[in-house]
């Protein structure tokens, strides 16, 4: 069992305090693992593993626990005092009608420490804002970054850069599914694998959960978003490529679809930012894919793909960090990312590699046009070429995703 260390670092302030600690993500993204580990901490502190209750609602072994009530009563029967303390694991809490209720009576009726796993935000959003306003904690775990995949493999992190730059191409390829890191698969079994979790995404978090009818105007809308990672895309673009096909779809279902892929986190929205002016922009977002392996297990691996591949990598890194990620608009130009979190800020660049001449320019001109101190990077997967113009960085990508300090 891999330790999760970035998340239980989040975590783990937030013990024995009065919130509901609310672990989203993906499924099988890991979200169980971080529940157990959650569990040991709590046992090497001292609490007694009678008073943590954990329950796995995917498990056949709580298939009778359907909706509140009767989380309810099976709670309060191993609950033997209310002057005891309890700890209460609840593992896709998504599985339960009206789950949000219970929790909350858990809180008003007995000393309890509650987490709950989920993989719906929009669920788990409205239904606790509604229930827990101000009285919850949420964390998004993700698909395993560059430096877990190397952890997971027991690989040493001071390795020679060439050693290091081949095991990112194979992360890159493989993606970041816990599952698929278990044993030695081939890209054929990976893509296998990670496409039955697709399937499930799509059919449970999706399909069921918002009533959708039309699976396959779903799917063909998910292809294109895959097909156009990195690329700036609205509803609009996606209504006019059906309408190139011969089809007539309305822009409204299309956004609805959309969020509707986003609240099962296979998608992410990513707004446009003015970084002159300091304000969001309503127009010409960009969505990213919570883990690559997801594109390649429906549309096979396309080298045409590379870099918005690239650009999917570092959003998910810089999340993961706990910054709030934008895409830049320099006057006429594009910046990959604005990264911001509390005082700290960064520009990124995100190149296949630096070619020519022209792409050099083309990617250094719109930081070197950024008249302020924040860090300025270039990451591509270059070998040799490795110059930073004028206070503007240029690390490779997998040094980039290791670097622990980008404000250095």
């Amino acid at each position: 069992m891999i330790d999760r260390e970035l998340y239980m670092q989040q975590i783990i302030p937030f013990i024995d305090q009065p919130f509901v600690k609310v672990i989203a993500g993906i499924r099988r993204c890991g979200k169980s693992v971080v529940l157990q580990l959650i569990r040991e901490e709590l046992m090497k502190r001292g609490v007694d593993k009678n008073h943590i209750i954990y329950m796995n609602f995917e498990s056949f072994e709580w298939m009778d626990v359907k909706n509140a009530k009767a989380l309810y009563i099976h709670i309060s029967n191993v609950v033997k005092s209310a002057k005891e303390k309890y700890y209460i694991l609840l593992d896709e809490i998504q599985e339960v009608e009206h789950w949000e209720k219970a929790v909350n009576s858990f809180m008003v009726d007995w000393d309890v420490d509650i987490y709950v796993t989920g993989s719906n935000s929009r669920m788990l959003s409205s239904e606790l804002s509604t229930y827990l306003a101000g009285r919850y904690v949420d964390f998004h775990i993700m698909t395993l970054s560059f430096r877990e995949y190397l952890d997971f493999h027991g690989l040493s992190l001071f390795q020679d850069k060439i050693g290091i730059h081949e095991e990112f191409r194979k992360y890159l390829r493989m993606g970041g599914f816990p599952a698929i890191h278990t044993t030695d698969y081939t890209y054929e079994a990976i893509y296998k694998i990670v496409y039955d979790i697709y399937s499930s995404v799509i059919l449970r978090d999706t399909v069921q959960r918002h009533g959708i009818r039309n699976v396959e105007l779903l799917e063909r809308i998910v292809k294109f978003v895959f097909d156009n990672i990195g690329n700036r895309l609205n509803a609009k673009n996606i209504a006019d490529y059906f309408k190139n096909q011969q089809r007539k779809v309305e822009i409204n279902p299309i956004y609805n679809y959309l969020s509707a892929l986003e609240g099962a986190f296979i998608i992410q929205r990513v707004q446009r930012y003015d970084i002159k002016g300091k304000e969001l922009l309503q127009t010409n977002e960009k969505y990213f894919v919570s883990d690559l392996s997801l594109i390649y297990s429906v549309m096979g691996y396309k080298d045409r793909l590379i870099a918005g591949a690239l650009e999917n990598v570092v959003y998910w890194e810089m999340k993961r960090r706990g910054y709030k990620v934008y895409i830049g608009k320099q006057d006429d130009k594009e910046v990959d990312f604005v990264a911001l979190r509390r005082e700290e800020k960064i520009y990124v660049q995100v190149t296949y590699q630096l070619a020519s001449q022209a792409t050099i320019d083309r990617e250094f001109t719109p930081l070197l046009a950024i008249n302020d101190h924040y860090p300025k990077y270039v990451v591509s997967m270059d070998e040799i070429w490795q110059d930073n113009i004028e206070g503007v960085r240029h690390k490779h990508i997998s040094e980039f995703l290791l670097n622990e300090n980008w404000q250095d």
